[in-house]
């Protein structure tokens, strides 16, 4: 028989270490959990499948009843909680903290018969193993993991992408288990302040307005007087507008390339703890066990009529027409917040000659500062009927899948009068971001045309719970579309030209002809001086309204269906 206790007594290598300053390695962490939950009942280790480097990503779940088939947890409408730990295994707290949060909760007579508590121990295993000391910004641990995977990605920029394999296999997670509350542990970097904790929250303005007042109702508010009660005061995530914080905080817009806007994309309750990276480990680790501890209290209390609230929503947002796709902030909205900061000043650096700001220690602030957390909507789309996802696609078909999105593949070959997209204006990233050059700014051009489609082309009908996660990838102007992430590029380059010493003739004989074409060119000219200095560019002008243009060019694929 096992003895359940000999594992409560397991201490972690961070509780082992006299100096508080060490975190787990890979190999201890899963021999760590191993003993830990050999021979209960109440709580499991599962592989969902293997990561980049084959080593499974694991996920642990609690339930009182044994039951461990997500199907049946969702039936029985038992409230679930996620946590996600080692998505940059440079930022250990988390793992760390939950290996004792675990054990902890375990030690209780019995576990919350209506929560489920799901944990992944470690996300980015690959990152985890390749252990030093990479984070020049940071007070310790002594070592630690690195923020890229085996590839290089930064998994905190692909959740909606899906690049790699991790991002792919948390993505079925997720839709699988369908949390209603994540949390998601990091480590900060930028300003210094007194504060050990900071939290990025999914912002309000982005949720579903019902889910943003019991979020804050229930459960921000709770959280922030919970860590002053335990002695960690907590601020919202330092994301200065200017150099230093004094100058005010901006609620930081989590699109869904990171954790918590995927999230939002469910309809899930996000939080991304954020220690300061500069206070002792020990005070971090502490910290994030105590912010993890009262989520999950407040779980327990508010689970069951935030499940209720969710399946709510998941219903109003099959009947949702307008969704917005693109925020902008509103700074005529403003509060002051109270801050505990250092003052600052500058002084003569002693690498450059030059002058270098510093924060200094001995000098404590309080004051309010200015904080702006309004966001509204800069684009806003209303939903077809249906769009058509040609089945050549195969990543974002597996993705659509993969995040529950219900499809049906044409029976036939036909030709619909659908909307399309034309591309006709868009900005690209001059550098590389995660292995893409994303775009932005996009402007688009409907038209309603005659299109043809084939038999296994994918019909997304949108009257589904999944209606949010459809329209920001499939919309190019959304903030993370599969567009700005670089998937419909091909669109975006002619196939065919045309050689300039032939179609001269060609093209005189058209103005000859059309003298409608040849006014609207001359028109042009005048409008445009570089149209009018190019020969080439007036070719192309003419060449662009003959029949021989191809109408692919910088159309976007995805059809519209609008009746």
């Amino acid at each position: 028989m096992i003895d359940q206790q000999s594992g409560f007594a397991q201490k972690t290598a961070f509780e082992n270490s006299g100096n508080k300053n060490i975190t787990a390695t890979y190999a201890e962490v899963t021999q760590y959990y191993a003993k830990l939950l050999a021979g209960r009942k109440d709580a499991k280790i599962i592989d969902i499948g293997p990561t980049d480097i084959g080593k499974p990503l694991q996920l642990i779940v609690l339930s009182a009843d044994g039951d461990f088939d997500p199907k049946s947890v969702k039936a029985k409408n038992k409230t679930v909680m996620l946590i996600n730990n080692g998505i940059h295994p440079g930022e250990p707290e988390g793992i760390d903290a939950s290996m004792m949060f675990i054990r902890d909760v375990l030690k209780q007579k019995s576990l919350p018969k209506d929560l489920v508590l799901c944990v992944i121990p470690v996300y980015n295993i690959s990152g985890m193993l390749n252990r030093g000391v990479s984070r020049v910004n940071q007070n310790g641990p002594e070592g630690y993991g690195f923020r890229g995977t085996a590839q290089n990605y930064d998994l905190n920029r692909d959740f909606l992408k899906g690049d790699t394999r991790n991002s792919r296999l948390f993505q079925t997670l997720f839709t699988t288990w369908d949390p209603d509350i994540f949390f998601d542990t990091h480590t900060s970097n930028g300003a210094d302040y007194q504060y050990v904790m900071t939290l990025i929250e999914t912002q309000k303005d982005k949720l579903n307005p019902k889910l943003s007042a019991f979020m804050k109702k229930h459960i921000t508010n709770a959280m922030y007087a919970g860590m002053e009660k335990i002695g960690y005061p907590m601020i919202p995530y330092v994301n200065s507008q200017g150099e230093k914080p004094e100058t005010g905080i901006v609620s930081f817009l989590e699109s869904p390339r990171y954790s918590t806007g995927f999230a939002a994309l469910h309809h899930t309750i996000g939080f991304m703890p954020e220690t300061h990276m500069w206070k002792p480990y020990e005070d971090r680790v502490k910290s994030t066990y105590g912010l993890m501890n009262i989520l999950f209290n407040l779980a327990k209390d508010h689970g069951s009529e935030l499940h209720a609230l969710r399946s709510k929503v998941k219903e109003e947002v099959k009947n949702q027409e307008d969704f917005p796709i693109n925020w902008k902030l509103n700074r005529n909205i403003v509060e002051q917040i109270e801050f505990l900061g250092f003052e600052s000043g500058n002084k003569t650096s002693e690498v450059s000659g030059l002058d270098r700001m510093y924060y200094d220690r001995s000098k404590p602030f309080k004051k309010q500062i200015p904080y702006y957390t309004t966001y509204e909507p800069s684009i806003i789309v209303k939903k077809p009927k249906a769009y058509i996802l040609p089945q050549g696609y195969d990543h974002l078909v597996n993705l659509m899948k993969i995040n529950g999105v219900k499809m049906k593949p044409l029976e036939k070959d036909m030709e619909l009068e659908v909307e399309m997209y034309y591309i006709r204006d868009y900005k690209t990233s001059a550098s590389p971001s995660e292995g893409h050059y994303p775009h932005h700014s996009v402007e688009v051009e409907p038209k309603l045309v005659k299109q043809q489609f084939f038999a296994g082309d994918y019909w997304i009908e949108m009257n589904q719970e999944a209606n949010r996660y459809v329209v920001e990838t499939l919309e190019p102007q959304a903030i993370d579309s599969y567009f700005n992430w670089n998937f419909f590029d091909a669109i975006l380059n002619q196939k065919e030209y045309f050689s300039g010493y032939i179609f001269e003739d060609s093209a005189a004989e058209l103005l000859k002809k059309d003298k409608n074409l040849a006014q609207e060119l001359e028109a042009a000219k005048k409008a445009d001086s570089k149209l009018a200095e190019s020969a080439r560019m007036q070719l192309e002008w003419i060449y662009k309204r003959t029949p021989h243009y191809e109408t692919s060019h910088l159309r976007y694929p995805v059809g519209r269906v609008l009746k």
